[in-house]
């Protein structure tokens, strides 16, 4: 998986403009954003309590990383309810697979660069 992997569910520009062109802080937000993704998945469920919680928070955790498609799913799902949830698992994943793509580029980018 490389960046010709991405689907654009994620505007990585948009995150590392945000950074301030800071690699290092672009790669700790898109862990975080992985790591924290595990957890909301599981609350991704109409029978869990806190599912409407983990959707608005989602909301702008996405909107924070530049998956501008999630937090418009979640916002949708915040307004129209549960029926809609599975939009934000799909949308979810494509953001995710975007940032393991990216990811991946990064990796090899860091074995082509000569190091001093």
């Amino acid at each position: 998986m490389a960046r010709r992997d991405l689907t654009g569910a994620v505007d990585f520009a948009y995150l590392e403009d945000f950074a301030a062109g800071d690699q290092g802080v672009v790669d700790e937000v898109l862990a975080l954003f992985r790591e924290q993704a595990n957890l909301w998945s599981a609350m991704l469920d109409p029978t869990s309590e806190g599912w409407l919680d983990a959707v608005h928070t989602i909301k702008g955790a996405a909107r924070g990383v530049g998956a501008f498609q999630l937090g418009d799913a979640c916002e949708v799902v915040e307004q129209q309810g549960a029926v809609r949830l599975e939009s934000v698992r799909i949308a979810l994943q494509a953001a995710l697979s975007d940032v393991a793509a990216y990811a991946h580029e990064r990796a090899l980018q860091s074995l082509k660069t000569p190091r001093a």
